[in-house]
């Protein structure tokens, strides 16, 4: 028997396998499952083995892991086409920085070291360790990131002590001296740049100086190093001028508890005073108004109350500021608001709006608004101010005048009507008698009369129009027997005018009639006024589909551009040679202006001076009998 043979060899044999497959094992366990990730990649570079380090420090199972590219999972592929290239090439990688992508999408920054595997000349896999550096990545980020910022925050402290103006200064208390910065320099007006004390107290404002000495004998009495600051006025050096400064600093104190050093810096506050300044009295003028005079947000929340405001609507300031605007509006103009703001955000101002708002008590007051955008330095609005006007008096006087105007015209009316009717029936008896004076007399008569009822009419429109009492009824009109009522009229107030038609016979108009009428009347009187010579006035329409164009025309005086931007405001006449003698009262045409409104038009003017006037204004018409 050979000796390989004998049981005991054969023992001893398997013995040593069995520790082999033992080795191995605990082998294959370290490698699976040790700490430090590996990975095998292949010629082509797709990964063909990891264990479990590998796995765990990129997130994935071994399904999603195994038989993929290792591009995937490379967040630079330039780094991983080097790293495959090289390793092709025999070479081994030690530490090579890499970027790898996680499967919950962060990254990880890692140090990879590796060879190849081959066999025969031919690359099998490579073999690579992988080291998570991100930890010591970020830590290395975080301290740049700080060094950058303290950089910064050093630079921005250089930058701010710049923009301030602010000047440093430093008492030496032992060597009996004080120095100065250039800033501080530049704000005393000094050229020295180390001065005696003395020197520099000097240069406090005599009123100031007794103080300042206080203070600075309190600081050397005062044992605990602490900071402190003070305002005073100087006097320049060479300038003479008086300046503004605030000192501030703090002590120093030597083992013996002497005051050995105050070190601090002066800031040139003369500007800031002369606002602040500015600015009280400002207060005081705003706060002894007999307005209120309100600061708003471009949202409408109030910023600022004055006393006014506080007598007018009833709320303290502590009730209102920080409040929205919106509950002094009554319910029923609670759209105002967005109007007002709408405008003002756009950098519009409103002068004179006239609107009621709401007291704490519940009353309602009418008020005049007058809003203007605040804006800042560079000019971008930043807030509302707002001045309201208790204007209720002027409110209830304006109603009592047009109450009593109301009531003088409708007393006139009456005798008025009964004077035209006995005018009338005079005119009949004289014209039976063939008395050709009588008929004249009462032509007159009957002429003057009419001209009264006008103007009374005209005095009733303005006092409905003021009251919001003014109403319309709108209905089919026929243009033409309009205008032939209001022909027939004027006809009998002219002597050297023509009145003539330029419209279709068959025109049917949208409008209330008596005031339509009116407006024709007073468009028509006033071509008669302001055309003294006579000539021609033509009453016209031009058709535009669905609206008409109506017109009054004159061959008169003419009116510069200056006076049309007013001919439509209330008791508005033109000053000039030629209308002196021209009676009036400058109501005809704010009513005309009015009315037209009712109808949602509005009254326009074209004019040039010596040639004549057209007014014209735009109504709805309708068709139904045109053929």
């Amino acid at each position: 028997m050979e000796p390989s043979q004998t049981p005991e060899y054969i023992t001893t044999l398997e013995k040593e396998n069995e520790e082999l497959k033992d080795r191995v094992a605990q082998l294959s366990d370290f490698i699976e499952h040790g700490a430090v990730p590996l990975h095998w990649v292949n010629g082509d570079g797709i990964i063909i083995w990891a264990n479990q380090a590998e796995l765990n420090l990129l997130g994935y199972r071994m399904d999603e892991y195994l038989g993929k590219s290792i591009t995937d999972f490379h967040y630079d592929a330039d780094i991983i086409q080097e790293i495959l290239k090289r390793l092709l090439n025999h070479e081994t990688l030690s530490d090579y920085p890499a970027i790898l992508k996680c499967k919950d999408g962060s990254l990880k920054y890692v140090v990879i070291s590796s060879n190849g595997l081959f066999i025969n000349g031919e690359f099998i896999h490579s073999r690579c360790f992988t080291k998570d550096i991100t930890a010591l990545v970020r830590e290395e980020e975080r301290k740049n990131k700080l060094m950058l910022l303290l950089k910064k925050s050093e630079e921005r402290l250089r930058l701010a002590i710049e923009a301030t103006e602010l000047g440093t200064w430093d008492w030496d208390m032992e060597a009996g001296k004080i120095y100065l910065s250039a800033e501080t320099r530049s704000i005393l007006n000094l050229e020295d740049d180390i001065l005696d004390p003395d020197h520099i107290l000097e240069l406090v404002h005599p009123a100031d100086r007794r103080e300042i000495n206080l203070k600075i004998e309190k600081l050397k009495d005062d044992r605990s190093e602490r900071p402190f600051n003070f305002i005073c006025r100087i006097i320049r050096n060479k300038l003479k001028t008086t300046c503004w400064i605030k000192v501030q600093g703090s002590t120093h104190f030597n083992a013996g508890q002497q005051l050995r050093r105050i070190i601090g810096s002066v800031l040139d506050i003369t500007d800031l005073k002369v606002a602040e300044t500015k600015n009280n009295e400002l207060v005081a003028i705003v706060n002894s108004s007999n307005d209120a005079i309100i600061g708003k947000s471009l949202d409408g929340i109030i910023s600022s109350w004055n006393n006014a405001a506080q007598e007018l609507f009833g709320f303290t300031a502590a009730e209102m500021i920080g409040q929205s605007n919106i509950q002094l509006l009554p319910n029923e103009l609670k759209d105002e608001e967005d109007y007002i703001l709408v405008r003002l955000r756009n950098g519009e101002s409103l002068k004179h709006f006239e609107t009621k708002r709401l007291t704490k008590s519940g009353q309602i007051v009418d008020v005049s608004l007058t809003f203007s955008p605040i804006r800042n330095n560079q000019g971008t609005i930043v807030g509302i101010s707002k001045i309201a006007r208790d204007i209720t008096d002027k409110k209830l006087e304006e109603r009592r005048k047009n109450d009593f105007i109301s009531m003088v015209s409708h007393e006139l009316k009456t005798p008025l009507t009964s004077v035209l009717l006995f005018t009338q029936i005079l005119q009949q008896k004289f014209n039976d008698n063939n008395d050709d004076m009588g008929l004249q007399m009462t032509a007159k008569i009957e002429n003057q009369t009419k001209k009264m009822t006008s103007l009374i009419r005209d005095f009733l429109s303005l006092a409905r129009i003021e009251e919001g009492k003014l109403q319309v009824v709108i209905e089919p009109i026929s243009l033409l027997t309009l205008f032939e009522e209001i022909k027939n009229e004027a006809e009998l107030l002219i002597k050297k005018h023509h009145i003539r038609f330029q419209c279709e016979s068959n025109i049917t108009i949208m409008a209330d009639r008596d005031k339509i009428g009116q407006v024709f009347m007073n468009l028509l009187s006033n071509a008669i006024k302001y055309s003294p010579d006579g000539g021609t006035i033509t009453l016209g329409c031009e058709d535009l589909g669905k609206k008409i164009r109506l017109y009054v025309q004159d061959e008169g005086i003419g009116i510069d551009l200056a006076n049309q931007k007013k001919l439509f405001n209330r008791f508005y006449r033109v000053d000039s040679e030629q209308t002196n003698h021209i009676s009036g009262f400058g109501i005809g045409l704010y009513i005309v202006s009015e009315i037209i409104k009712s109808h949602n038009s509005t009254i326009q003017v074209q004019s040039q001076k010596g040639v004549g006037t057209t007014f014209y204004f735009l109504l709805d018409q309708i068709h139904e009998n045109r053929p």
